[in-house]
Order: structure tokens, then sequence, then C-alpha cells
């Protein structure tokens, strides 16, 4: 697909036998934000493992900017990023620590000046040098959005990305995501489960169940598509095999 920073073609992953994910398909157009959701077992983070190289896939195809990831994941890495508050940095290490280690990883240039930038840009000052594991669930989710922002991704996949953190905090860091694509022009995945984020945020939502897309549309079209006024609702309508309104698609 032209202009596509991710396109998936029938991709499947099976784990003793059991398929994760089921030959799915589906496409992200460079410099939007699409959401991947669903419930528990749905597929989602087999899927994103699989967009990172992480895992191989069974079966299919993955081309991320425009690289096949299974023959050149190692072209795309670089220009990539993840953040998930579930995935643990190293605990005894300081913030700065960390982050000075996967700024190496990432072959990040003037590396202090961007991680003094960022301390600042999402408040980390006040625990910069605080071994990793002291922090608490909040302080963890930033530090982590920080090193998703180390290299200035074009790809960014966000794992549940304003978990544990305050209302006002957590409205900030999405404003802060906006600003950062706006200004650079990349592409988000955004898998959560905070429906009012995924309306706010997203052009693009890709619903998973069993391991298969089950619909995908803008947040409009499926509030329309399922007669609801939220995407809360559409989500609980696909979980719980609700029929879709006479006539829909």
């Amino acid at each position: 697909m032209i202009d596509a920073a991710i396109h998936v073609e029938k991709l499947s992953k099976s784990f003793a036998g059991q398929p994760a994910v089921d030959a799915i398909s589906f496409s992200v157009a460079t410099g939007s934000t699409t959401a991947l959701l669903g419930g528990n077992g749905a597929g989602k983070t087999t899927t994103i493992s699989m967009l990172l190289g992480l895992l191989l896939p069974d079966s299919g195809t993955i081309r991320v900017l425009g690289e096949d990831m299974v023959k050149h994941r190692y072209r795309v890495l670089p220009r990539v990023n993840f953040s998930s508050p579930y995935v643990e940095l190293p605990h005894r290490l300081s913030v700065r620590e960390n982050l000075t280690v996967y700024g190496h990883l990432y072959g990040v240039s003037k590396l202090k000046q961007r991680i003094a930038q960022l301390a600042e840009e999402l408040e980390l000052i006040d625990f910069l040098d605080r071994a990793s594991g002291r922090l608490s669930a909040g302080q963890k989710t930033r530090v982590a959005i920080a090193k998703a922002m180390l290299n200035q991704p074009e790809l960014l996949l966000l794992d549940e990305p304003t978990a544990s953190l305050d209302p006002d905090t957590a409205d900030w860091v999405r404003g802060y995501f906006r600003a950062y694509q706006q200004r650079s022009g990349a592409t988000i995945l955004l898998a959560s489960h905070n429906m009012a984020e995924v309306e706010r945020l997203c052009d693009q939502v890709v619903m998973m169940k069993q391991g298969g897309i089950v619909d995908a549309g803008s947040p409009a079209q499926l509030r329309e598509r399922y007669g609801r006024n939220d995407l809360e609702q559409v989500f609980l309508d696909i979980a719980r095999n609700r029929r879709l309104p006479h006539g829909a698609a």
C-alpha cells in the first residue's frame, strides 16, 4: 500500500497449536494515529510484538516504513520506538542511567542534551538520579515515555501510554504526543482501554477479537455503524457479540 507506515497482510501466529493472531490484514497511513483495540486475549500484544520484530510470524507479511520486518528489521528499528508501563526498566539503574543505555542502543547523538530536554518536557528532573525501582507507577510511566522518545521515532507504538497517570497528567501526555506528531509527521499505533483517549487521539480504530479483526473505521464511523454515542459502547457491543443495527455493514 502506498504511503503506509505499516502494512500487514494475512499475518498469523500460533502458540502450542492455538492461533493468537489469525490471518489479519490492515494498514496504517503515514502520519496518522491508529488504535488497535480488543479485550484480553484478542491478539493485540502478539501483533505489536511481530511489528517490532520481537516475534516472527508463522505466515503473512509485515512492512514497516517500507521495509520487510522479517527480512530487514534492523534497517527499521532505529526509526521506531515502543512504550509500555508494563515493561520494567532495570531497577538498580537510575532513570538517567537507563536513558543513557537506551540512548546508546538507539545511536542518539548529543545524548546528554537529549536526556536533559526530555527530563524537562516530561518533568523527570526531580527523580532523574533515583533508582528506577524506587519510582511510583506514574513516574515509571513518564520514564517509559521518555525512553520511547529518545530517538525521535518516525513510528511510535504505545501500549496503554497513560496508565497510572492522574487525569490531568494523562491529558497533558496526550497533548504531548499530538504535538510531537504534528511537529514531526510521526505515525502512532496505540493500544489502550481508555476509549475517551482513543476517540481524542485516533484517526482509525482496528477492533480485534480472538486473534482476528472484526471491524475497523474511524471512531465516528464505528459510532454510527453501531448506533452508539461513544466508542466504549461500541467496544462492549463487539466484546459481548451484540448484533449490528439492522442494515449496518
